[in-house]
């Protein structure tokens, strides 16, 4: 089981395996920090993105986001890139595993556009890890993005979340500096159930009354005045 979990998905092990050392270390920043990508790296980080997508039979690519319609949408290309002499090769640059530039006249903009404002733009979440998902025609490498429009209004409900947990960890980091804590850089908020939950076995529930009258069973006695939920 453990040589199937995560093996369609370029997570930080296969980072490790395939970036050089320093490449790597600027990417995991990125990705634990949430700093902003260097420049100077994303063709590395593409070209060892589509040797692995290509050994794992992917034919295509696409920016995969989340917009404003309640579904997913994704932009698909090749990983070909024409010569000039009817040939074609196996390309995949920074800039392409980067950004994208998908129409945007279909999605919810909140009033009438010109023509140049339709236009919308995909940008790689590095914070969400490539994946690939197996198709009847090929493999297609998914890149998790972000949807904005030409003047860097979110499009979709992904920009949101991050700048919340950018907000999240701005104000966290300022506590933290008061109680002397000068050595974070960046706090990662965790949404999840609050507290922990036990199932206990019907036939058993008789033996603990104690359970059912706190209250605060999912199945027992109701919860009391003004903690209902």
């Amino acid at each position: 089981m453990q040589s199937l979990f995560g093996r369609d998905v370029f997570n930080l092990h296969a980072m490790r395996e395939r970036l050089p050392r320093d490449v790597y270390r600027k990417m995991e920043k990125t990705i634990r920090c949430r700093a902003p990508m260097p420049a100077d790296i994303a063709d590395i980080v593409a070209s060892a993105i589509r040797d692995w997508a290509l050994e794992r039979g992917a034919t295509h690519y696409t920016h995969w986001f989340q917009p404003m319609t309640g579904v997913t949408a994704e932009k698909h290309d090749a990983f070909l890139a024409p010569t000039g002499d009817g040939h074609a090769i196996q390309e995949f640059s920074g800039k392409m595993l980067v950004c994208g530039e998908p129409d945007a006249s279909s999605f919810p903009s909140g009033g009438i556009r010109s023509t140049f404002e339709a236009r919308g733009y995909t940008a790689w979440d590095p914070t969400s890890p490539v994946f690939i998902l197996p198709g009847k025609g090929g493999n297609t490498l998914h890149i998790p993005t972000i949807f904005y429009s030409w003047s860097g209004e979110s499009l979709d409900r992904k920009t949101p979340l991050l700048r919340s947990i950018e907000a999240v960890s701005r104000q966290a980091l300022r506590v933290l500096r008061l109680f002397g804590d000068t050595e974070a850089t960046h706090v990662s908020p965790m949404v999840g159930a609050e507290q922990e939950y036990f199932l206990v076995d019907r036939r058993l529930a008789a033996l603990r009354p104690d359970l059912l009258m706190t209250g605060a069973t999912l199945s027992g006695l109701p919860s009391p005045k003004g903690q209902e939920m």
